[in-house]
């Protein structure tokens, strides 16, 4: 058996001991979009879990070319308006394999904003279209610090001529030491037509 800095102890295989978290993921709700004109998480974001993880799934709009995007609220979702800044780069390539790339991308972040903030590249209203992606948030519950947040997403961004696929990367913090207790999803413009939106909580 070995012991590592702070006490921890490694069974013989190198397994950490039982009393380790392991970052499961609880599945803590879902929640699917039907002509909606949002999406909102208003309960369990507290200080049961350090970070909380939304996945969300095969996400259509009934708009073309739009972005999904989101915001927090301090108050139980009566307002979403929490002031954030945030850094976002993109990669594309399109299906006709003419052009490809990796570039910060302006358009989407944000810099002491309150406004709802881009997850995603412009996504087509095909029947086909949708994006998906994964955003964490990191101690929503406290009043000390900023609420830290990772977002990686994919969509098929609309095009006239050949569809991109686009991988998001944004990050940032939502500024404000206020405990953090909602989070709501939208378009920009138009409805969330369908798609699957689930919020765990990382044990």
């Amino acid at each position: 058996m070995a012991v590592v800095s702070g006490g921890t102890t490694l069974i013989d295989n190198g397994a950490l001991d039982a009393g380790v978290p392991t970052g499961s993921l609880i599945l803590l709700s879902t929640q699917t979009a039907s002509a909606s004109a949002s999406i909102s998480f208003t309960s369990d974001i507290d200080s049961t879990y350090d970070s909380y993880v939304f996945k969300f799934i095969d996400i259509h709009p009934a708009t073309n070319s739009v972005r999904l995007t989101f915001n927090l609220s301090t108050d139980g979702g009566s307002t979403y308006n929490v002031t954030k800044t945030t850094t976002a780069f993109r990669s594309y390539h399109n299906e006709d394999d003419s052009s490809s790339g990796l570039i910060y991308f302006t358009d989407d972040d944000l810099a002491q904003s309150t406004a709802f903030s881009p997850l995603t590249a412009y996504i087509g209203s095909d029947n086909d279209q949708c994006c998906s992606g994964t955003l964490q948030i990191f101690n929503p519950s406290s009043t000390t610090f900023v609420k830290h947040f990772i977002l990686t997403a994919n969509s098929n961004q609309a095009s006239d001529f050949s569809p991109f696929t686009v991988e998001n990367f944004i990050a940032g913090y939502g500024n404000t030491t206020s405990a953090v207790d909602a989070i709501q999803f939208k378009f920009e413009s138009g409805n969330i037509d369908d798609g699957i939106i689930k919020m765990y909580g990382v044990k």
